[in-house]
């Protein structure tokens, strides 16, 4: 005896809505539910949700140049804590001040610093691995803080 549900137009209905799941899915995946703004992040480490701080009240919490601290957190993040960006080399860069991988142990313990605060502790220490300049920092020649 067939039923209703399993008529050939149920189950293409049933597949189509399958295909339209895994296809948002992934561009979710890609896209990081928009924290991943090149669209080709294989994973979302700060979640798929964004958390957008205060830019210039994030960079008052340490006594650097202001004006490239914010100029800088504006082109690295737009101020998303949990921006990521994934680089051609493999690593990530993730959060407010956009820390790649390869400092996460020294800053972080290992861990993708998402969280504001460890973000701005680990941006603290390139700060200073860069001799209290941003020049580790990719933006700063457009900011003018090299």
């Amino acid at each position: 005896l067939r039923t209703s549900s399993s008529s050939p137009m149920s189950r293409f209905t049933y597949f189509v809505a399958i295909l339209a799941f895994a296809s948002v899915a992934s561009v979710l995946a890609d896209t990081c539910g928009g924290n991943c703004p090149s669209d080709d992040c294989p994973g979302c480490p700060c979640g798929t949700s964004s958390n957008y701080v205060d830019i210039a009240g994030w960079c008052s919490q340490y006594g650097w140049d202001q004006g490239c601290c914010q100029c800088i957190v504006s082109h690295e993040s737009s101020g998303n804590a949990n921006a990521a960006n994934y680089n051609d080399n493999g690593s990530y860069d993730i959060g407010v001040a956009q820390i790649n991988d390869i400092n996460w142990n020294d800053c972080n313990g290992g861990n993708a610093p998402c969280d504001p605060d460890a973000n701005l502790a680990c941006a603290k220490m390139v700060y200073n691995w860069g001799g209290q300049s941003f020049k580790l920092w990719s933006t700063c020649s457009e900011c003018g803080c090299c």
